[in-house]
C-alpha cells in the first residue's frame, strides 16, 4: 500500500437506474468512484447533474456516501435517468435516456487540476455519446454546429493525466467506433467485456486463434500495455507488463449484474496502483465483482471479510 492515499479522477455520467420496483444512484464512472472511495482513495467525480429535483436527490446522495462533490456540475438539462430491466439470470439491460445533463460537461480549471494531480483517470464511452450524431448533423448547413465537448475536454485531459483508464462500456447505439478506436489508442489500460472484445476485433481485424493473442494483438495495435477482458461468470483475463494472467470466476447466485464490471475495475486499478502483483490484484477484482453480482443495486456495500472468505473458500 502507498503511504499517501492514491488519487483518481473519474470522468463521466452520473444517473439514475430505474428498476421496475426502486431507482438506484448509477453511472459506471460513478460507480467506479464509489468502490475506490471506499478503499480510501481521494476520489474527483467529474460530471453534472441537472438543476432538477432528480439532480438535487443525487447531489445530496453522493455527499452522504463521502465522495468529494467539488467537481460536479450543474445545469439545465434533465439528470440521467436509464431504465434497467433484468433477464431470468440478472442479467441487465439498459435503455438510456437522451440530452442528459452529463452530455455537457462544462470545461473548468478545476477539472484540469483533478486530473492532473490524480495518479490516474478513468472514463467510459457513454460520455462521448453526443459524437455518434455529429455527422448527422453537419448535413444541417443552416445551423451551427456544436462541437462535441466532452470529446474536446478529454483530449486536453487527457494528455494532463499520468495513467489513463478506458473502460469501453459499449451500451448501443450510444458509442462511435471510431471514437472508441481513438480512445483506446490515447488511453494506458484498456478494460472491456468479451462481448465488447468480439466488437473491437471484428472491426479492427485482428484474426487470433486464441483469446490471449486477441489481447496481444488488440495491445499491439493501440500500443496499450494493459488490457484486460472480463469474461462474466468465467473470470478474466489481464495482458499486463507483456504477460497474460487468468482468473476463474467465483461461484455466486445472481442478483443483478449491474455494477459488477464497474467495481472489478475499481478492484483491479486499486491493486495495480498499489503496487499489488497482477495476479493478486486480479483476483481480488474478481471477488468484488462476484459479490456486487450477488447484491441488489450498481453499489452495493461490500465488507474485507465478504472478500476475504470468498477467496478463502478457493
Amino acid at each position: 500500500m502507498p503511504n499517501n492515499p492514491l488519487k483518481v479522477a473519474c470522468y463521466g455520467e452520473i444517473l439514475w437506474d430505474v428498476f421496475p420496483d426502486k431507482k438506484h444512484l448509477g453511472g459506471a464512472p460513478l460507480n467506479v468512484a464509489l468502490r475506490l472511495h471506499s478503499f480510501g482513495v481521494d476520489v474527483a467525480m467529474i460530471s453534472t447533474l441537472g438543476n432538477d429535483a432528480l439532480g438535487k436527490e443525487a447531489l445530496a446522495e453522493i455527499k452522504e456516501l463521502g465522495l468529494k462533490t467539488k467537481n460536479i456540475q450543474r445545469n439545465d438539462k434533465p439528470t440521467g435517468q436509464v431504465t434497467v430491466a433484468l433477464d431470468k439470470k440478472g442479467v441487465a439491460s439498459y435503455e438510456i435516456g437522451d440530452n442528459a445533463a452529463w452530455d455537457a460537461i462544462a470545461w473548468t480549471e478545476d477539472n484540469v487540476a483533478a486530473v492532473t494531480n490524480a495518479d490516474a483517470l478513468i472514463i467510459g464511452s457513454l460520455v462521448f455519446r453526443e459524437s455518434v450524431n455529429l455527422d448527422a448533423m453537419l448535413l444541417d448547413t443552416e445551423e451551427e454546429i456544436t462541437p462535441p465537448v466532452n470529446l474536446e475536454a478529454i483530449e486536453v485531459l487527457i494528455e494532463r493525466s499520468k495513467f489513463t483508464v478506458f473502460d469501453l462500456n459499449l451500451r448501443a447505439p450510444h458509442y462511435d467506433l471510431e471514437v472508441v478506436v481513438g480512445l483506446m489508442e490515447a488511453a494506458d489500460m484498456i478494460k472491456l467485456n468479451d462481448e465488447e472484445l468480439e466488437l473491437v476485433v471484428l472491426a479492427m481485424g485482428i484474426e487470433a486463434e486464441t483469446l490471449e493473442d486477441e489481447l496481444k494483438m488488440l495491445s499491439a495495435m493501440t500500443e496499450t500495455p494493459t488490457v484486460c477482458v472480463t469474461l462474466g461468470s468465467e473470470g478474466a483475463m489481464l495482458l499486463h507488463k507483456g504477460g497474460i494472467h487468468t482468473q476463474v470466476g467465483f461461484k455466486t447466485k445472481v442478483a443483478d449484474t449491474v455494477g459488477a464490471g464497474d467495481s472489478f475495475l475499481a478492484t483491479l486499478v486499486f491493486g495495480l496502483l498499489s503496487g499489488e502483483t497482477a495476479d493478486d490484484a486480479l483476483e481480488v477484482a474478481c471477488a468484488m465483482g462476484s459479490l456486487v453480482a450477488s447484491k441488489a443495486g450498481a453499489n452495493p456495500t461490500v465488507h474485507n471479510d465478504e472478500v476475504n472468505d470468498l477467496l478463502d473458500d478457493v
